[in-house]
């Protein structure tokens, strides 16, 4: 049987092992003979970059032996073995420059040591710019350089902005030694997280291309359906393939929807599914951010933003909804033409994703989190049931349960989203089929939310903010967004929320099943006749 190559990172590991891969050979070969010679690629953690680098490192280094049956192994000149310079940032955590620089003399005098040349230089930024035209010079061939999580000392200490400020400094000394060996170089492909400025970082780089949002390369990094389906065709015969479409599909390059492979892995080789790529990683700076910007969670759900908003960030001016979409969370559903310009649609790629992300939102939201799992799970058969005078008590509870203090010290509470960002929290993270901003011809429903045969429509108002006249469950009514899923063949309930900002809790909570308005106290009152 063949094995999952989870975690690993080398190609040579893999091709010389019994296990499954992914042939993106191909993409080797598309980028050789573009006439750039210098890339730049952004793609979330885990998603490959650092294989497909070492598919890169083998292919000039002219391992023909780990390509056989692969693209490559009849479209490459194996008779060139060019020297390559596989740089890494991946290791340890950065706390400060001078961590940095000592990276930076590691690596360089690992380089000098193989190519067996000598650096006479004193500085970083002299040291690399020998090493390569030495190298170079000494083989006779151009040279390769490799460049792999290149920001990763900068998103060490993205939370420290003096530090990150530092060290971007130090990154822009060391990488714009490239820009002037170019004479020296055959291939330059540098891969991140983050799309920082060429100006930035980059200076004076101005043949780095950016593939990171161009459909022909969309599919360089992660798995296809196609893909999936071929290569994992025997262990995927046993599971549910839409599924796992579900929890790890959706991540969109500008071109076909690929898988997350980190977790298709571990979820073939355990048969369970689970957040197995939420858990590699803590978004706490985000939510942080998230916090400090009053962001309006269910947003999250969907929404549209512009070309600069995806493209580079800058420490200084960081943006949610940026670092959101180039770490991953969030993701483009759809591309919109607007006139020359272009913008995008954003959302969750797939249900690990809505689920974590919102899971830890509502760790960082609420206080205290201890009872969260209960509650997730009384609030899924509350609606589960239709029992919304039950759902009433158990947020009413939430929200007393919450210690004054906390208020004091957060003032996210102020914000007339923190509310409805709880309750959408709670439904997404329950696994909820949750739809924010819920179009329709009437306008937007604030929370649509459906499960097995039944449909709940929910309008929220915080009564001290929102000075339109009427409950909110009149404005449900009124607007008949009901409209929208009569023919559906399901029940449908209308829910109007309000809160009350100064008791910092529900004011009133009023419901009804198509065939007239009653509330919660009402409908205790019905029972007991």
């Amino acid at each position: 049987m063949k094995k999952y190559p989870i975690g690993i990172q080398s190609f040579e590991k893999i091709r010389s092992g019994n296990f499954y891969y992914v042939d993106k050979t191909e993409f080797v070969y598309n980028l050789v003979e573009e006439e750039s010679g210098s890339y730049f690629l952004s793609r979330p953690r885990r998603f490959g970059k650092s294989l497909f680098l070492d598919t890169l490192h083998q292919a000039f280094a002219g391992r023909k032996e780990y390509f056989k049956g692969l693209f490559l192994e009849n479209n490459w000149n194996w008779n060139e073995q060019l020297p390559v310079l596989h740089i890494s940032f991946g290791a340890g955590i950065f706390k400060d420059t001078d961590t940095l620089n000592l990276r930076f003399n590691y690596l360089l005098s690992g380089f000098a040591e193989k190519y067996k040349v000598k650096l006479k230089g004193k500085n970083i930024s002299d040291r690399f710019d020998e090493l390569v035209r030495k190298i170079s010079e000494k083989q006779n061939q151009k040279a390769v350089i490799l460049i792999d999580e290149y920001d990763k000392p900068i998103l060490d200490n993205i939370d420290k902005l003096e530090t990150a400020i530092e060290i971007r400094e130090g990154l822009k000394n060391f990488y714009s030694v490239i820009k002037d060996l170019d004479s020296y170089l055959k291939f330059v492909f540098i891969t991140g997280v983050s799309r920082f400025s060429k100006v930035s970082i980059f200076s004076g780089l101005n043949n780095l291309k950016d593939i990171s949002l161009d459909s022909r390369y969309s599919a360089i990094c992660g798995y296809t359906q196609n893909e999936l389906e071929c290569v994992f065709e025997e262990p995927l015969k046993r599971v549910d393939l839409n599924a796992i479409k579900k929890w790890y599909n959706g991540y969109n390059f500008l071109g076909e929807p690929v898988y997350n492979p980190f977790d298709v892995l571990l979820y073939l080789d355990t048969d369970e599914f689970r957040n197995y790529w939420f858990e590699t990683g803590t978004p706490s700076f985000l939510i942080k951010l998230l916090k400090e910007n009053q962001y309006y969670i269910p947003l999250l759900e969907l929404f549209e933003a512009g070309e600069g908003l995806l493209g580079s960030f800058e420490i200084e001016h960081l943006e949610p909804e940026t670092l959101l979409f180039q770490t991953g969370y969030l993701t483009i559903k759809e591309e919109i033409s607007l006139g020359s310009r272009k913008s995008y649609l954003l959302g969750f790629p797939n249900l690990e994703v809505r689920m974590s992300f919102t899971d830890v939102i509502l760790n960082h939201y609420s206080c205290p989190p201890a009872k969260k799992e209960k509650r997730l799970t009384a609030v899924y058969r509350a609606l589960l049931e239709a029992r919304l005078d039950d759902l009433k008590g158990i947020f009413l509870s939430f929200f007393s349960s919450i210690p004054h203090d906390w208020y004091r010290k957060n003032k996210i509470s102020e914000y007339e989203g923190y509310y409805a960002s709880i309750f959408y929290s709670y439904f997404t993270a329950a696994g909820l089929d949750v739809t924010a901003e819920d179009t329709t011809k009437q306008g937007r429903i604030d929370l649509t939310v459906k499960l097995d045969d039944k449909i709940y429509i929910i309008e929220f108002k915080v009564i001290e903010v929102d000075k339109t006249k009427g409950p909110a469950l009149e404005q449900i009514k009124k607007k008949k967004y009901s409209e929208k899923y009569q023919q559906k063949g399901k029940k449908i309930y209308l829910v109007g929320i309000e809160f009350s900002k100064d008791d910092k809790n529900i004011k009133n909570f009023m419901w009804e099943e198509e065939t007239g308005m009653m509330n919660a106290e009402q409908k205790k009152s019905q029972d007991k006749g």
